[in-house]
């Protein structure tokens, strides 16, 4: 009879099985996206996570739902509300970027998985308290963004030798960037540089702020991580051609006409970020998984930016550049 009866729980494990194993594929994820950004100007981001999601099997309308939530050009506060809203969604773990999008979502929950794909130096900031052990329900990808900072006011020491009076450009509504001025005023002041700060909370700031840096008499100025400014990089390279002002900031800034970039593959960082998801999804918990760090960053130089605003680059740069823009 025992024998019997284990063949007949073999067998009925084994007609199971199939029935286990379709019930997890038709299961339908809802992942919460967070963005502290605008659509059109994320967009090479956003696809580069959505593309890796796919290509982990998770394909929206069959077993993913993205349920999307953009500031778009609005007030860091407006984040929390947004937090919320996709807690009340139900969704299975919350992707976002940069320390107010994390902030808002651990003010939001403490019990649904939180990725970050990307944020300057999560320990410094208070998101977790160790890259080895982030604990509790936070996640994802961080750069040290002191350092990113110091390097870039370096950069421009270096591409103009002359160089004695630079402007740090940053967005005093992120509480990340309090640290970077205090690191990046110790640098300056080891570079034989004034330093001058500019707080630029919105787009509407811009042509204002860089009005103040020319009558501050500024040589130079130097961007700090922010989606404000990362994601109106355009409009701020446009500006220093104007002012034929010579700044160092995120590789997109160089790309959009600004002269000098050193930074992070930030999209490379959004396609890890679906990995961290996969991960999730699969059961295992954030607590468990260790923060990451990039181990690629690029210097590049606009030639022809530099040309424009009468800026002729050290030799001792050109060479070390991985992409000069003609």
């Amino acid at each position: 009879m025992r024998r019997r009866a284990f063949i007949k729980l073999i067998a009925g494990a084994t007609v199971a099985w199939p029935f286990l194993a379709q019930a997890q594929q038709n299961k339908i994820y809802r992942v919460g996206y967070l963005s502290p950004g605008v659509p059109a100007k994320e967009a090479p981001g956003f696809d580069a996570f959505r593309k890796m999601l796919a290509a982990l099997r998770y394909i929206e309308g069959r077993n993913l739902v993205i349920e999307e939530r953009w500031l778009n050009g609005g007030k860091y506060e407006q984040l929390i509300t947004m937090a919320a809203e996709l807690v009340d969604r139900k969704v299975d773990v919350i992707v976002t970027y940069s320390t107010p999008g994390v902030s808002a979502a651990q003010r939001a929950t403490t019990t649904i998985p939180i990725v970050f794909l990307g944020v300057g130096d999560a320990v410094a900031a208070g998101l977790v308290p160790s890259l080895s052990r982030p604990g509790g329900n936070v996640t994802g990808s961080s750069y040290l963004t002191l350092e990113l900072a110091s390097k870039r006011l370096e950069l421009l020491k270096e591409a103009m030798p002359g160089l004695s009076h630079a402007a740090a450009l940053f967005n005093s509504d992120n509480p990340a960037t309090k640290p970077i001025i205090s690191t990046l005023r110790s640098r300056a002041q080891a570079l034989q540089l004034a330093l001058s700060e500019f707080a630029m909370r919105a787009p509407v700031d811009q042509e204002a702020t860089f009005a103040a840096m020319i009558n501050d008499r500024v040589d130079g100025f130097v961007n700090v991580e922010d989606p404000v400014l990362i994601y109106n990089t355009e409009a701020t390279a446009n500006l220093g051609l104007k002012y034929r002002l010579a700044g160092c900031g995120f590789p997109e800034f160089a790309r959009a006409g600004g002269f000098l970039a050193y930074g992070i593959d930030f999209i490379e960082m959004c396609r890890h970020g679906a990995i961290f998801v996969d991960k999730i999804l699969r059961g295992a918990k954030p607590a468990d998984l260790p923060v990451e760090q990039p181990t690629k960053f690029v210097t590049l130089i606009n030639s022809k930016t530099a040309k424009a605003i009468g800026v002729e680059p050290a030799t001792s740069l050109l060479v070390r550049a991985e992409e000069v823009i003609q």
